[in-house]
């Protein structure tokens, strides 16, 4: 089809649809969606092909579930400057209605395009904001004096497809992602007006839009070069002088997530919460006490701020420092302070409370919310919009919570910003994390001139009442600061308003209750006392007197107890970037003990220690060692002269952990049945330059190939670079049955895949390639056990996944020894619950694998 039967059916006096210009200039693999609520509500399915969108009406919408066919009526090319438009096309003329800008991206055949379009099978991948993976467009045979040609969009089967029972994207997802709007908001707007962003770029004559693209929509304004809001039209705004200082609302801490259309809820940042006060080209950042901190955080954040489209204004946020998994990170965001680098610092804007002129505190939260997405849109990475969520509250907190991060703040959204706590604004966190006051210090046993733990405290009633220690969390750097910082306020009197106990007591030098710190733990103990607390950074935006105890109501099941095995040197650092002591790996490992055990207890167990961390020297070990704690056991193997390590309880890994073990490699089998394994491992070792989602990827592939085998696949991290899949096994085969049977599995996607895999583990064959490795199946053989730590910078574990988990937000090195138990306290359900009873044995799966070979 042509632009004439297009231009044909339109009148461009009334319509603001585009006429299209012939020499108007795409990308090639622009791919949109319009939902298009016209004499019936449909979704218009466009792909780029040759300098024009090709058209389908998808009348019930795409759907993610496989092999669902939807009716998709193919209808006139489109011009390319129709992937911007949004808005509403008058009554009587051809298809009239509203039109918003579903979803948008670009689009990849899986052969020859043209050849499947004339054929009548297009196989292709969207890249969208919200669709993604394979589909297929496939034609349907005519019907005689059919005048439509009929085609059907049917998802392929793939990570990014749903199962029935799953939301349908349709009602998850109804809104414009280009203004955010819904269909009945747009219904009556001026063309190229937002309700909820303004402006929606400029407006151009048509024929004038070369070089736009169907994907990319119209740019609206930087950030200082746009037309300025005008705040008098925002409801409930007052005319009047800007403050110097505004004491920004407080959240008050609740065990979960309230429910209803009330509330708005956003992610829980870990950072300094700043008020930017802007007035004429002068930046300040306060902090909640009202400090001018603006020399602290370098130019580039006040830059931007500067040059924001304003005379006056008031902005709440959050300042922070981003990890490697884009999550915020509290002591990153000190490190980034104290070694004076500035380009790491992101400024997270939540609320508006003043505009040129205009208090806004009295209107409403979504209001001020939308007013200030249009303020910063296109301001740069530097300057980020807190978006928000209008789901059900429990859901976000619980999602964010098994991502690991620290929780979620919840708003009225119709309600205005008031200064101090109130019930306006809930917190509701994924660990127990508060600010204490800081009372006294033990040296450290190991570094000079350092710490070896904190004394904490909290006000109750006017006194500071003593809460216990924290051990870990301090780099070195960390602990030598804290030395210093600490010796100047030194106090033979104790700042605690009770006596402490002679255990309390022990070799602590007491303080001037002045410094506060931020501490992670896990519970409080019956008399009060923090129970694996960890150290997060000294809170200098917030006064010690105001420190008191938060009180939600405990939630979850409580700590494991740790049984009384000494640790020497607990405050020896075993990873000083991210300050975990021995004390705090052995903390993990009491945490983690009911899901751990089943994988480490009665196996043969081969162990790399890094006595001095992981830093100094490692080395595997598999035979005792003089002076091993006398909780780590050992096993007869009758291939060997050495007895092999094992333990057979929590006080052998703690035994473990005082031996400076950072990583446990289990055998496939137990001590009682040596030489038939109980699991298959296949380990997805990718070479360099191989990206995340292709090992995802073969990992599938792999599940899919142990399953077509009889098999139940499981997944986890390796806490290095890769994938782990793992196969429960009746252990009935002995070990030559298995590792051939692994070998056979690696060869097949080998050979099937050469581009993609390897089965041989020379690294001049695996650069931009993945190492399917079985050699982990073989007698002797060990691979990572779930949940053990890992010997690298970082303190990532091994951490077993459901497969619906993975995606680009985890990472192989995802989860630490700081962030694993908080996601566990998050989980409905074990991912790895069922693995022992899908167990099953392998002479049957060998069996079905060679029937379906034949």
């Amino acid at each position: 089809m042509a632009l004439e039967t297009y231009r044909r059916k339109r009148d461009f006096k009334k319509t603001s649809e585009p006429s299209g210009s012939e020499a108007a200039l795409g990308t090639g693999d622009g791919y949109l969606i319009q939902k298009h609520d016209a004499t019936r509500l449909h979704y218009d399915l466009r792909l780029e092909m040759d300098g024009v969108l090709k058209s389908w009406a998808v009348t019930k919408g795409p759907s993610l579930v496989p092999g669902e066919k939807r009716l998709a009526v193919h209808v006139e090319d489109h011009p390319i400057e129709y992937g911007t438009f949004e808005g509403t096309i008058p009554k009587g003329e051809y298809g009239g209605g509203t039109v918003i800008l579903w979803d948008r991206g670009s689009w990849s055949p899986i052969g020859d395009p043209a050849r499947g379009y004339k054929k009548g099978h297009l196989e292709f991948e969207l890249h969208g904001e919200k669709l993604h993976g394979r589909w297929h467009l496939v034609r349907m045979a005519g019907k005689r004096g059919e005048k439509r040609e009929n085609w059907l969009l049917i998802k392929g089967d793939d990570k990014a497809a749903r199962g029935e029972a799953d939301p349908d994207i349709l009602e998850e997802r109804p809104e414009s992602v280009k203004t955010g709007r819904l269909v009945e908001e747009v219904a009556g707007e001026s063309p190229g007006w937002s309700s909820k962003t303004g402006r929606i770029g400029k407006k151009q004559s048509n024929g004038s839009a070369k070089g736009r693209t169907a994907a990319a929509p119209q740019a609206s304004e930087p950030a200082g070069k746009g037309p300025r809001l005008d705040p008098a039209k925002i409801r409930k705004s007052k005319a009047g002088d800007m403050p110097g200082f505004v004491a920004p609302t407080l959240a008050t801490l609740a065990p979960k997530a309230p429910a209803g259309s009330k509330w708005i809820h956003e992610i829980k940042f870990d950072g300094y919460r700043l008020l930017a006060r802007i007035e004429r080209g002068e930046v300040r950042l306060l902090t909640r006490s009202g400090l001018d901190w603006t020399h602290r955080f370098g130019k580039a954040v006040v830059e931007v701020l500067r040059g924001l489209p304003v005379e006056t204004a008031m902005i709440d946020g959050e300042l922070i420092v981003e990890n490697a998994s884009g999550a915020s990170d509290f002591s990153a965001l000190q490190e980034a302070l104290s070694e004076g680098r500035p380009d790491h610092f992101v400024f997270y804007v939540f609320d508006l409370l003043y505009l040129d002129g205009y208090d806004l505190r009295a209107s409403k939260l979504i209001d001020r919310k939308e007013a200030l997405a249009r303020l910063v849109e296109g301001a740069g990475p530097t300057i980020k919009l807190s978006e928000h969520f209008e789901e059900n509250g429990d859901l976000v907190l619980q999602h964010a919570c098994r991502l690991s991060l620290e929780g979620v703040v919840s708003k009225d959204r119709d309600g205005p910003y008031v200064s101090g706590r109130g019930r306006g604004w809930i917190k509701s966190k994924c660990s127990h994390r508060q600010e204490f006051v800081i009372g006294g210090y033990a040296p450290s046993s190991v570094t000079n001139n350092a710490i070896g733990s904190l004394a904490l405290g909290a006000h109750e009633d006017g006194k500071l009442e003593h809460v216990g220690r924290v051990g870990t969390g301090f780099s070195v750097k960390v602990s030598k600061d804290l030395f210093q910082k600490l010796q100047p306020i030194e106090t033979k009197k104790s700042p605690f308003a009770g006596k402490l106990t002679a255990d309390e007591a022990r070799g602590l030098r007491f303080v001037r209750p002045e410094l506060v710190a931020e501490i992670e733990f896990r519970a409080w103990t019956g008399d009060h006392h923090l129970r694996h607390a960890a150290f997060r950074g000294l809170r200098e935006d917030k006064p010690a007197e105001e420190v008191a105890r938060e009180t939600a109501p405990e939630t979850g099941a409580p700590s494991v107890a740790a049984p009384q095995v000494k640790l020497t040197h607990p405050d020896r650092v075993y990873w000083p970037e991210s300050g975990v002591t021995k004390q705090g790996l052995a903390d993990y490992y009491m945490e983690v003990w009911p899901r751990i055990a089943p994988f480490v207890v009665g196996r043969p167990l081969a162990l790399l220690r890094c006595p001095g961390g992981v830093t100094e020297q490692c080395f595997f070990q598999k035979h005792a060692w003089k002076g091993m704690n006398r909780h780590i056991g050992v096993m007869k193997d009758p291939t060997d002269d050495e007895p092999l390590l094992t333990i057979d309880s929590r006080e052998g890994l703690l035994g473990l952990v005082q031996g400076g073990v950072l990583e446990i490699h289990p055998w496939g089998s137990t001590n009682a049945a040596l030489e038939k394994p109980d699991m298959i491992i296949m380990d997805l070792d990718p070479g360099e330059g191989v990206e995340w989602t292709a090992i995802i990827d073969a990992a599938r592939e792999v599940a899919r190939r142990l399953e077509a085998a009889g098999l139940k696949a499981f997944v986890k991290t390796s806490g290095g670079k890769g994938l782990h899949v793992v196969a429960p096994l009746k252990p009935r085969a002995e070990w030559p049955e298995v590792k051939a049977f692994a070998k056979a599995v690696a060869d097949s996607m080998a050979a099937d895949e050469p581009d993609r895999y390897v089965a041989t583990v020379s690294k001049a064959k695996r650069r931009g390639k993945i190492l399917v490795d079985y050699l982990r199946n073989g007698r002797g053989a060990t691979a990572v056990a779930p949940y053990s730590t890992r010997a690298r910078p970082g303190a990532a574990v091994s951490a077993p996944l459901a497969w619906d988990e993975l995606g680009p937000e985890i990472g192989p090195a995802h989860f630490t020894v700081d962030n694993m138990p908080t996601r566990l306290a998050a989980l409905p359900k074990d991912p790895w619950e069922d693995f022992r009873a899908a167990a099953a044995p392998l002479k049957a799966a060998l069996a079905k694998k060679t029937r379906k070979a034949n």
